[in-house]
């Protein structure tokens, strides 16, 4: 019986129903289910909480949170008047517009795959210093990057930020550079490489007691603005195509035969080893003869580049006889001669032959003339002869040098024999610029530096010649090539006489033979600027 044949029960709600007990089988069946289910959760728990645990933590803080690199502002360059010459845009570096900079400067650009691997510090889309202090103070300029946590929910929705570790702005640089006199010197340069077909050209400007170089400039040069800014592509392929090769600092990596301007220090060691006195007459009756090893019944002539008559050793410098120095560099007649080891232990007492140490990329080291760099570059006829001296003795053959090499040889004739290291940072430090002193005697300094006064007052150099600033000067010509139609133009010196405190050396590169403009006609207009 049931609610179907009982009166009352209230079907609605079941009563009087009998309920039958499961099966033990379903039990069972059930059972296991509850039991299969169970094993699947606590297994994927496991999965997620232990062999995956710290995957997916580090995924999910990922997802959080996202670590942002803080670019700290790239530090500005001036000049050592305060003049701004570069300094972050709103959006790019920006320069000043300065002609003849660039070199000095450089650019930036966006890293190469080496410097990616050998700077850890940047990333692909950082820039970096490409040319010149950019390069060598890239570091210094950059800063240390900042690290900024950025937090934000499942939908990629920003929550919140906060600085993890604070950037640190580029530190600003201070140059010894005037970017005054340097942008006149260079259109000076520019201007007469120019009009009389040289190549190229460079002028250094030094002070002669510390070593602060106030200019230095290459022609022809780049454009900072340009290559740092990508563009445009047309400008930066006429940079890569110009014959001329912008590129180069020829200040610091352009090596020339510093011709004739090596006689003021050929003097001094002829003086200082006792080969000669400064009053002694040689005759220069526009050449000298020397047998010939080849062909004994014929002679060997060195010219001059003109009949000076007597000269003593003033007056040589003044003139630049060249007689004269073959005499005193290689020997004739009664004067024996330093030689070649002697001209070579000079010379690199005067830094001739290694590098200064200027704070910049790419400088290269000069050539003094040996026995051994005759062995080297020409094997075929090794032997070293007298007229390899008498040519070492002014200034050609083997003899190669930067302009910063002559410059800073320039100032330690001017300043008594200190040799120094040509700096263009600002520094705060004491430390001192002079790294060796030539020891001679201040009177021969003294020979030295008349001769080359006497070159502005009655020599080459007269065009130098002003009521009120007394500069000393030599002049230098070294020809190029084995047929004689080029030469380069240098012009050495220092200012005031008295008591020098600039030196300069400059160099136009490669001109036609004929040409009677160089760089003393740069150096002329120079200083009626000043």
């Amino acid at each position: 019986m049931d609610s179907s044949n009982l009166p009352g029960f209230d079907t609605a709600h079941f009563e009087g129903r009998l309920e039958k007990p499961i099966t033990r089988k379903t039990f069972w069946v059930f059972m296991a289910a509850l039991a299969v289910l169970a094993l699947f959760y606590v297994g994927k728990i496991f999965t997620l909480q232990i062999i995956q645990g710290e995957k997916l933590t580090a995924r999910s803080e990922k997802n959080s949170f996202k670590k942002e690199r803080i670019t700290p502002l790239r530090g500005a360059i001036y000049d050592r008047n305060g003049v701004a010459l570069a300094w972050n845009g709103e959006k790019k570096r920006s320069y000043a517009g300065i002609v003849g900079l660039s070199h000095l400067l450089g650019y930036t650009s966006l890293p190469s795959a080496e410097e990616l691997k050998n700077i850890s510090e940047i990333t692909p889309d950082e820039y970096v210093g490409k040319d010149g202090v950019e390069k060598n103070y890239d570091a210094e300029l950059r800063g240390v990057t900042g690290i900024r946590l950025m937090e934000r929910d499942s939908q990629n929705n920003f929550i919140s930020e906060s600085v993890q570790t604070e950037p640190q702005n580029g530190k600003n640089i201070t140059l010894t550079i005037d970017s005054e006199l340097q942008s006149h010197l260079y259109k000076l340069v520019e201007a007469t490489v120019k009009e009389r077909n040289f190549e190229g050209g460079a002028a250094v400007i030094m002070d002669a007691n510390n070593g602060e170089v106030l200019a230095m400039v290459s022609a022809p040069e780049y454009d900072s603005q340009i290559l740092s800014d990508g563009g445009p592509a047309e400008s930066i392929n006429d940079f890569l195509n110009d014959k001329r090769k912008p590129f180069i600092n020829r200040a610091i990596s352009g090596l020339y035969a510093p011709g004739s301007t090596v006689k003021p220090f050929m003097a001094l060691a002829a003086l200082n080893e006792g080969i000669i006195s400064p009053e002694k007459e040689i005759y220069s009756s526009g050449s000298i003869s020397v047998p010939n090893p080849f062909f004994p019944d014929k002679k060997t002539v060195f010219k001059d580049w003109k009949a000076h008559g007597a000269v003593d050793m003033r007056k040589a410098i003044a003139v630049s006889s060249d007689v004269y120095f073959y005499a005193v560099g290689g020997g004739y007649e009664d004067v024996v001669g330093l030689g070649i080891n002697k001209i070579k232990e000079y010379a690199q007492k005067f830094g001739f032959g290694s590098k200064t140490g200027i704070e910049l990329a790419g400088e290269q080291e000069g050539v003094v003339p040996s026995q051994e760099i005759k062995v080297k570059n020409n094997p075929d006829d090794p032997t070293w002869r007298v007229g390899d001296t008498y040519i070492s003795s002014i200034g050609q053959g083997y003899f190669l040098a930067t302009p910063l090499e002559v410059a800073v040889y320039t100032a330690a004739i001017a300043n008594g024999g200190f040799l120094l290291k040509p700096s263009i940072i600002k520094k705060d430090s004491l430390e001192s610029p002079i790294k060796s002193r030539v020891e001679a005697s201040e009177s021969y300094f003294e020979i030295a530096r008349e001769g080359m006064r006497m070159a502005v007052t009655e020599g080459t150099a007269q065009g130098l010649s002003y009521p009120d600033l007394k500069i000393a000067a030599k002049t230098g010509t070294a020809e190029v090539g084995g047929n004689k139609k080029y030469v380069h133009s240098w012009l050495i010196g220092f200012y005031p006489y008295e008591n020098p405190k600039y030196a300069f050396a400059i160099v136009l590169e490669k001109g036609p033979a004929g040409n009677t403009t160089g760089s003393p006609y740069v150096m002329k207009q120079f200083f009626d600027w000043l």
